[in-house]
Formats: structure tokens, sequence, C-alpha cells
């Protein structure tokens, strides 16, 4: 492990990133494919920690703007989690990781309940943790979560996992000219409102010096290879050193 840049990370996976090319649910291929991703990481010793979303099951924001009750709609979404959950578990242990789900929501059939020195232990114990259903509170985005386990757990780095290779000044999908930064401030993504995390999941990451690497994750061995120290995607982090790539 002496040659590993980060030692105990918190992965954050969409559940957008689960569906692969489908439009909905869960693609089996695809999370094979996370969870080999994660096992080469593993492999090398690395502490893995996990935080998944849980949007292509359900959104709860998008259920609100269409008339459901907020908070409920959130719980709804908060479930979809679980289910994204189960399916990495089940991926991760058919190749030999072993794991733990912890869920925010008590279910004690499916998941142990959330508890900070339990998951902290089987980390030490050579567990990958994937925690599931949010923070248990509506109104609180998967980012937030992310960022709230990651610091409570004593995470050295999220890797926010993504479509695209960084973060850009704009959508490069849909501008040409969009321009990549290759590091880049809290305060500065706050200020130009890029879509790297939710504004409450930077806050916290900007009041814990917590730094973040949004990176894509259909790259094969981006992971491990940031890991190991290489410079993948954007790094998000206190206000220096950042810039855009000419």
């Amino acid at each position: 492990m002496k040659d590993l840049k980060y030692k105990r990370i918190l992965l954050k996976l969409s559940g957008e990133a689960l569906m692969g090319d489908k439009g909905y649910g869960i693609d089996s291929s695809t999370v094979q494919y996370m969870a080999s991703e994660i096992r080469e990481i593993f492999k090398m010793g690395v502490e893995v920690a996990v935080v998944i979303g849980g949007g292509n099951i359900f959104r709860g924001v998008e259920a609100s703007v269409k008339g459901m009750e907020r908070a409920s709609a959130d719980y709804m979404g908060m479930l979809a989690t679980v289910i994204n959950a189960l399916a990495l578990q089940n991926s991760l242990e058919k190749i030999g990781v072993p794991t733990r789900v912890q869920s925010a929501i008590e279910m004690r059939e499916l998941a142990e309940p959330y508890i900070r020195r339990k998951a902290i232990r089987h980390l030490e114990k050579g567990r990958v943790v994937i925690f599931a259903a949010g923070t248990g509170n509506p109104y609180f985005t998967t980012d937030t979560a992310a960022a709230l386990r990651a610091m409570e757990i004593g995470a050295e780095v999220i890797l926010k996992a993504t479509k695209v290779d960084g973060v850009y000044s704009s959508d490069p999908v849909k501008d040409p000219s969009a321009k990549k930064f290759a590091s880049i401030g809290y305060i500065d993504v706050l200020r130009k409102g890029l879509s790297v995390m939710d504004s409450t999941a930077i806050s916290l990451c900007m009041d814990n010096n917590l730094p973040i690497v949004v990176f894509n994750v259909r790259g094969k061995g981006n992971i491990k290879n940031i890991i190991q120290g290489k410079k993948i995607g954007t790094l998000v982090r206190g206000n220096h050193g950042e810039g855009a790539k000419k």
C-alpha cells in the first residue's frame, strides 16, 4: 500500500451509471464491469466505501416536480438506492470481494443499519462497504450522503464517477468550445454553478478540505490509475492550483 496515493476512498456512483446504455433499470454487464473495477483496487489493499444513487429507477426530485409530495418522493428514491446497492453487492461477492451493505433506513432483512464505527471496522477488516438510502432524510441528495459518509469514515478522497472525463466550463455535449479543468477550487465550482455535486455536498467538502476527483467511470482502469496517483479527470480542492486546460 506504500505506493498508493489514497488508501481509503469513497466512490460515488450514480444510479444512471448502472443502467449502461439502457434507458432504465440495471444493466447486469455494467454492474459486473463496475464490480471488476472495484475489485482491482480492493486487491491492491485500498479500503473502499461506495455511495450509490437511485436515478436509474426513481428520481425523487423529478417526481416532486410532477406533483408528488417531495418527502415521499425522496423516500422512494432512497429505496431505489437499496436495490442498486444489493445488485452491486451481488456482483462483487460473485468475484470474491467481501461486502457489507449499510442502509440509513433500517431494513434488517436486507442490510445492516448504518453505524459509523461498524462501517470503519468493516473497512479495516477488508470488506467493501456499500452505503444505501442516502442520508435517510428527504431533501438531501446522494451527493450529500457521499460527502457526509466520506468524512465520517475518514476517507481521503471522494471519487465521483460520471459519464464525462472531468469538469468542464459548460456542458461538453452541447458546447464544443467547453474547456476541461485539470483542477478547480470548491469556491469556483459554486460560483460558476458547475455540475460536479450539489452545493450542499461541495460546501461540506470545502469546510472539511476533502478533495473530489471527477472522472469517467467508463474508462477502464481509471479508478486504479487515480489510486496510483495518475492525473485522471478533474481534481476539486482548495483554491490553489486550479486552471482550465488550454
